[in-house]
């Protein structure tokens, strides 16, 4: 037992010097760096963490392609899956407000081109869309979590449509991404998920006690100007992304009609077996 506290502590220990070390890197070179360095140190350090943390991706190979700009769109299981996008897709991030005031982690976002949402409050909801359409309308990358909160990684919560008019705004593509996590086993795994009053160091503990995660991103569908409304865009979204993971959704219990001009995902990109 003392062995195996030692160990995890070593390993919180390892976790706490890369986030200073990505705090050292955000602090002296991000300043000096152009916008394509900074997404390439955000990707490495990104999967040094994802390492660190004993998480391996598969089946992302050639991910990247067709998505170089757009608003990505995902479900959201753990505060992982931020480093988990960011390993293979660099982007700037919406997020709730109260992520900025986390230790080092709210320091880092503030510096990472996050663009914060304070829930109840029209004034900055309509600043945060301003910083939204500035940073689209300028080839960057921007990811949000629709469903608002996280989940266990057994369902896809209804995505907010609010989130999606910057993108039909901007008339940039809109990328649809499913999570999962999976044990050694091939199983979902819960090991990774940050719901309810889990603490997020416990939530860090829990998953350095899991061996052989593996994290797996896929792109369910491409949505390509002209889009259509918002609550036409975040349903069948939602609909792709739920899909991939295996989960059945009836879009005649929706009151929305079916979109065609969706981009089919690749055979590479089938159904994640739970």
């Amino acid at each position: 037992m003392r062995i195996f506290r030692a160990q995890a502590g070593l390993a919180l220990f390892r976790v706490g010097l890369h986030l200073l070390y990505g705090a050292l890197q955000v602090a002296l070179l991000y300043p000096l760096a152009s916008a394509s360095r900074r997404q390439r140190l955000r990707s490495r350090w990104s999967l040094g963490l994802l390492g660190l943390l004993g998480i391996r991706i598969e089946g992302a190979e050639g991910l990247a392609h067709g998505l170089e700009r757009g608003l990505l769109v995902a479900n959201h299981i753990s505060f992982v899956d931020i480093f988990l996008i960011n390993a293979l897709l660099p982007s700037a991030f919406v997020a709730k407000s109260d992520v900025a005031r986390w230790p080092l982690i709210g320091w880092l976002a503030r510096r990472n081109d996050t663009v914060f949402i304070e829930r109840g409050n029209r004034k900055a909801a309509q600043h945060a869309r301003e910083h939204m359409l500035s940073a689209l309308g300028n080839g960057q990358r921007l990811a949000i979590f629709p469903e608002g909160t996280t989940t266990a990684g057994d369902r896809v919560l209804p995505f907010h449509g609010a989130l999606f008019q910057g993108a039909i705004d901007a008339a940039i593509p809109v990328h649809a991404l499913a999570l999962s996590y999976q044990d050694m086993n091939g199983r979902r795994s819960e090991a990774p998920a940050y719901i309810d009053e889990v603490r997020l160091i416990d939530c860090l503990r829990t998953i350095l006690r899991t061996r052989g995660i593996v994290a797996r991103v896929h792109c369910a569908a491409s949505f390509r100007p002209p889009l259509p409304d918002r609550r036409h865009l975040a349903h069948h979204a939602h609909q792709a992304i739920a899909g991939v993971l295996g989960q059945t959704v009836d879009p005649r219990n929706s009151g929305v009609k079916p979109l065609r001009d969706i981009e089919q995902p690749s055979r590479n990109e089938a159904a994640i077996r739970q």
